[in-house]
């Protein structure tokens, strides 16, 4: 009974995860899409700790959620609003570039509402680990993880430095 329940809550829960990872995609307001995308971590660290993994919940949540989202909205803060010829013709372009997006979740919606009986969807059983501390799970197991996220901060920054050096010259 336990199993169906935290599965119900996992389907729930990656719904809700698509649903604002759309909703941060689609929405015109860039502060708004950078709350949005916050969100999105947020669900999604809940779910890592359903999973137990407790540690790659806290990275997501505090890198993610925290240090991206506030990269983002100092970002946005610096930036200007455009005219609004300029504006129409970014929208013009964003409808066309994500025309076929409500087609391709509807077809995969689809797909997955005809292929539920047969997939092997036991989320519960994943287990916590085999016992391993934090520096072991961290530099032994999960080394690539680390190097993933170092690149990822790294061109976070860089994202920033070039944003303020494109400000300066103007």
């Amino acid at each position: 009974m336990l199993d169906s329940s935290m599965n119900v809550w996992m389907v729930i829960l990656l719904s809700l995860l698509l649903l604002s990872a759309v909703f941060a995609v689609m929405i015109r307001d860039l502060l708004k899409a950078a709350i949005a995308l916050a969100a999105v971590s947020v669900v999604l660290t809940v779910i890592m700790f359903l999973l137990g993994s407790p540690l790659a919940a806290v990275f997501e949540l505090s890198v993610c959620a925290g240090l991206i989202t506030a990269i983002f909205i100092s970002a946005i803060s610096l930036t200007k609003p455009g005219t609004q010829e300029e504006l129409a013709a970014k929208r013009r372009l964003r409808l066309k570039r994500f025309i076929y997006l409500p087609i391709l979740l509807v077809l995969i919606g689809v797909g997955l509402w005809l292929a539920w009986p047969s997939l092997k969807l036991d989320i519960a059983a994943v287990g916590t680990g085999a016992g391993l501390s934090v520096q072991q799970v961290l530099w032994d197991a999960r080394s690539l993880d680390i190097l993933g996220q170092i690149i990822i901060i790294l061109a976070g920054v860089f994202g920033v430095v070039v944003l303020f050096r494109g400000r300066k010259a103007r």
